[in-house]
């Protein structure tokens, strides 16, 4: 078993105190050296040494968001295919049903799939393109599994140009990326770097170009970058500078010429060969995951859409209920609530659409709890405010002044319906009991659908409907007049 020092300040300590040793024992061809270039020396023998213990050797630790084993990906597929298998149910003749049942079949092929595909990518003029031809040329004949090379288009291109977002999406589809540099990390680098690590994206940093950097600038550069990169960083040089070479004839002349020297890749094949050897079919497992995650999300999103469109006319139709039945016996803002607003039936009936099923108790019981909820935030007395303020704009308010209550009912019935909307789209999908509310979910989606509802257009809007709704249109004349007048 391999130890890695985790000390960067005690290695290096370590990295000095053995190159001083070096240099004493090599003082006699030493002895001309600058203070400058002592100084040098000691950091470079000090960076050298601490990159040679972080070598990767041996066996290679397991990459980070492998899966652990082949029922992971399998069981991820099904719960995908169960969306999908949903949306049959409900809606069988969707535009999307067909690609996404081709897509899910697809997967459960992609188990077996030996090929890897392998994305090379960073940013304009690293070297990927020359990279790929170097790999293909040498070490894909070493290798026994096939490889797919993939050069991405280049990242971090001007403000509007779509080859970032594609170069990303390239990315997503491979087994394993090696994300190239030409120096330190820039922070749009690190960025992308993180966004991969988040996707559970497995990748090595490739530090190429480094026969451009003096010997303790290179090691300066390799040190920082597996500081941030926590040790998966490997050094190249794919297109080496051509070096002068000088030859010295027995007769004194002295011939010149340049002379290209071969690509330095060997840590990076070595690395890449135990990859696949030791994991390339969890590389094909995990991107078979990540495949099957954004699936089941894509699927759970046209099926929610669905959803919505049965889910919207019901909570239209409680809301114009809960306006009349307010309008006609209007009671104090407080109590709106508790007379009108929340209906146990249309929990009942939301909750059939998002196969989240209640009996009249249990529903009773949610509509309690999201009332209570609701006078606890303030969305009672703030609701009220907001409707008697658009309607005090004309003169309405003075004549009929159970409006305020009906279009309060109405709005914060639509707040409720639109809520539990938003938090079952939130469940998985085919939950038998919608018993177990979670309170702070539920909650936080009354604040955001209330104040994604309290924008003055909407409520002008939804002010002027409720008014319609709730008054005869000889009446809605008559106070048109009025309003006039009072004008």
């Amino acid at each position: 078993m391999v130890v890695k020092l985790q000390r960067p300040i005690l290695v290096g300590g370590l990295g000095l105190s053995f190159s001083l040793w070096i240099l004493q024992s090599w003082h006699h061809s030493i002895v001309q050296l600058s203070e400058f270039g002592l100084l040098s020396a000691l950091a470079v023998g000090g960076g050298l040494w601490l990159f040679q213990q972080n070598r990767p050797k041996g066996s290679l630790e397991k990459l980070d968001g492998m899966p652990v084993d082949r029922a992971t990906v399998e069981s991820a597929i099904a719960k995908a295919e169960i969306v999908i298998n949903q949306i049959a149910q409900e809606a069988e003749n969707h535009i999307a049903l067909e690609a996404l049942q081709e897509k899910v079949a697809q997967l459960v092929l992609e188990l077996d799939r030996q090929e890897i595909k392998l994305a090379v990518t960073g940013g304009k003029s690293v070297g990927k393109s020359t990279l790929i031809r170097v790999l293909e040329s040498s070490w894909q004949q070493e290798i026994q599994q096939k490889v797919n090379f993939c050069e991405t288009a280049p990242l971090f291109r001007e403000v509007g140009e779509r080859s970032h977002t594609v170069a990303l999406a390239e990315v997503n589809q491979a087994d394993f990326v090696l994300f190239l540099t030409n120096g330190d990390l820039t922070d749009s680098e690190f960025q992308v770097l993180q966004q991969l690590k988040a996707a559970n994206q497995p990748t090595i940093l490739v530090f190429n170009k480094q026969d451009q950097y003096l010997a303790d600038e290179r090691a300066n550069v390799l040190l920082s970058l597996k500081q941030r990169m926590q040790n998966n960083v490997v050094a190249t040089a794919v297109s080496p500078v051509p070096i002068k070479v000088r030859k010295h004839e027995a007769d004194g002349s002295v011939q010149e010429w340049m002379e290209q020297p071969a690509p330095d890749i060997q840590q990076l094949t070595q690395q890449l060969s135990e990859v696949l050897l030791q994991q390339g079919q969890q590389l094909v497992w995990a991107t078979t995951l990540r495949k099957a995650r954004l699936l089941k999300a894509e699927a759970k999103n046209l099926l929610n859409g669905t959803r919505r469109d049965r889910a919207t006319p019901v909570i239209e139709q409680y809301q114009w209920i809960a306006a009349a039945a307010a309008f006609a016996n209007p009671v104090p803002a407080l109590d709106i609530l508790a007379t009108a607003a929340i209906n146990a039936q249309m929990v009942i009936d939301l909750g059939n659409i998002y196969q989240q099923k209640f009996s009249l108790e249990q529903a009773q019981t949610v509509a309690g709890t999201m009332g209570s909820l609701m006078l606890k935030l303030g969305l009672v007395e703030l609701s009220t405010k907001a409707v008697s303020i658009v309607l005090k704009s004309n003169a309405i308010t003075f004549v009929a002044g159970g409006v305020v209550q009906g279009v309060s009912a109405a709005y914060l019935t639509r707040v409720a319906g639109l809520s539990l909307v938003e938090y079952f789209e939130q469940q998985e999908i085919a939950i038998d009991s919608g018993t177990n509310l979670n309170l702070d979910k539920l909650r936080q989606t009354l604040q955001k659908v209330f104040q994604q509802n309290q924008q003055i257009a909407f409520l002008q809007g939804f002010v002027k409907q409720s008014v319609k709704r709730l008054l005869p249109e000889a009446q809605q004349v008559e106070l048109v007049g009025v309003e006039k007048a009072v004008g």
